[in-house]
């Protein structure tokens, strides 16, 4: 899977990808280089998910959004058009891109992600690749009937899993063949928890931990 080293991690829970001519973020949070994204994906509203002030550091006129319907008026006010609100079960094409809309909540930490209010996690197909950018999410029970080859996997235990055993445990229900942890080292989680993530799961998956980019 060449498209492997072409996933960058940026810190927290923002991704950036690039596959062929497409330049594509996600939840862009302190972004410390200009950029010129042509898909942005938010998974919810919350601030280091969402920031217009990032939002502006990669976006164009022309740049593409996929967000909760939460997040539209947000970016439209800040002058961008192409927005497009989804939901959990959507299933889209984004610039010839398939893309899987999935469900991203809380079971036990419910006050943080509340499942209604239909916060997201996203399952795009690049390059025969499925790669899944799971959001701010616990192991969640809709994770036993996604696939994908990838999975870029929180491991903060504040706001996301409650282990980094059940993140283990997330990977395995997605069946991912590589697993790339996010959402540790600036407001929870820690390297030694991404080294321990790798551990739990060096007879089933391929851990790549990212250095930030």
């Amino acid at each position: 899977m060449e498209i492997i080293d072409r996933i960058q991690w940026l810190g927290h829970a923002t991704v950036k990808i690039v596959s062929g001519n497409k330049c594509i973020y996600f939840d862009p949070h302190q972004i410390k280089k200009s950029d010129k994204a042509d898909i942005v994906f938010i998974t919810h509203n919350h601030y280091d998910h969402f920031s217009v002030e990032d939002i502006q550091k990669v976006a164009h006129q022309k740049t593409i959004f996929v967000c909760p319907q939460d997040c539209v008026s947000e970016i439209e006010n800040a002058g961008y058009e192409n927005v497009k609100a989804v939901a959990p079960g959507d299933k889209i094409i984004v610039d010839s891109i398939p893309v899987e809309v999935v469900p991203m909540y809380n079971i036990v930490k419910t006050n943080f992600h509340p499942k209604h209010n239909n916060w997201v996690g996203y399952i795009l197909s690049l390059e025969g690749v499925r790669i899944y950018h799971a959001g701010d999410t616990e192991r969640i029970p809709e994770m036993k009937n996604l696939e994908c080859d990838i999975v870029l996997m929180p491991l903060g235990q504040t706001y996301t899993m409650n282990s980094v055993e059940e993140a283990a445990e997330a990977v395995n229900d997605v069946k991912a063949r590589v697993a790339i942890p996010i959402h540790y080292g600036l407001y929870e989680g820690t390297k030694e928890d991404a080294l321990k993530f790798k551990d739990l799961l060096s007879d089933k998956t391929e851990v790549i931990i990212k250095e930030i980019g």
